[in-house]
């Protein structure tokens, strides 16, 4: 973004905004603000905007069961319930997931017990050579949308960790591929696509998902703020089948995804 650009957004002149980058004028307070809101800056990096320039930080950092956090909490809660019988889960800015609807456990079933031990982070349970990475059918293709989204995040926060966990993904390696492995991928390909899907093999056939992501619209505190769910919705008729079907057999007081929605909150 040149200077010009966002001199004309924050609707200040050019030549006061380069007094401020070249330290000529000191910032007030609102101006810090504007200027971060103009850049899209997290509200984690507007905090450290604000200590440099001599100001308390605004944002509140608390965890998701403090006292005044309890109305959105029950609002993730009721959000991933209500999803079911389709999986959902809650993720925090480095992926780890702080809850999970009971039908994240159809997705996990197989996966190395040691990446489901809290702190669970949800890229390395699904691209792990240990994790769900052999059992996704269109893996090359979902590896680089995920990791997309990485880059998107670094690109917006500069966040060490999720750089950290970039590289380290980019590291993982791909299984080999068999020969039905490559005829699906090509049957995949030739079918018209509105998103790109999550293809799992699982011991109940093959589902598919498509992915929605939901934020708080209007946050004010920085754990809000980085918080997303990641809602999974059948990508045809046989995965919504497949997941009634498995959501009418669970018995009843099944708790195996609150069990480990309450491990990942620990």
């Amino acid at each position: 973004m040149s200077q010009m650009d966002l001199a004309l957004d924050a609707e200040i002149s050019t030549k006061h905004l380069s007094f401020l980058e070249t330290g000529r004028s000191v910032p007030s307070r609102s101006m810090v603000l504007r200027l971060a809101e103009h850049l899209a800056v997290p509200f984690r990096e507007r905090n450290v905007l604000l200590s440099s320039a001599g100001f308390a930080p605004l944002f509140p950092e608390r965890t998701l069961d403090d006292p005044e956090l309890q109305a959105a909490r029950a609002c993730i809660d009721t959000v991933l319930a209500g999803h079911a019988p389709y999986p959902a889960l809650a993720i925090d800015r480095r992926w780890i997931m702080v809850a999970a609807n009971a039908a994240v456990a159809a997705l996990t079933a197989g996966v190395e017990p040691l990446l489901l031990r809290p702190p669970v982070n949800v890229l390395h349970v699904s691209l792990h050579p240990a994790g769900l990475a052999p059992r996704i059918i269109n893996l090359a293709e979902w590896r680089a949308h995920v990791l997309e989204r990485l880059r998107r995040q670094i690109e917006l926060s500069a966040d060490p960790g999720l750089i950290d966990l970039a590289e380290e993904i980019r590291d993982y390696p791909l299984p080999p591929r068999t020969a039905s492995d490559r005829a699906e991928e090509q049957r995949i390909g030739e079918l018209p696509q509105i998103a790109v899907p999550l293809r799992l093999a699982t011991i109940h056939g093959t589902l598919s998902f498509f992915s929605t992501v939901t934020v708080f619209g209007t946050p004010v505190d920085i754990t809000l703020s980085e918080l997303a769910i990641e809602s999974f919705l059948p990508a045809d008729a046989e995965t919504t089948a497949t997941m009634r079907r498995l959501a009418e057999a669970a018995a009843p007081g099944d708790d195996s995804g609150l069990a480990l929605q309450a491990a990942t909150a620990d």
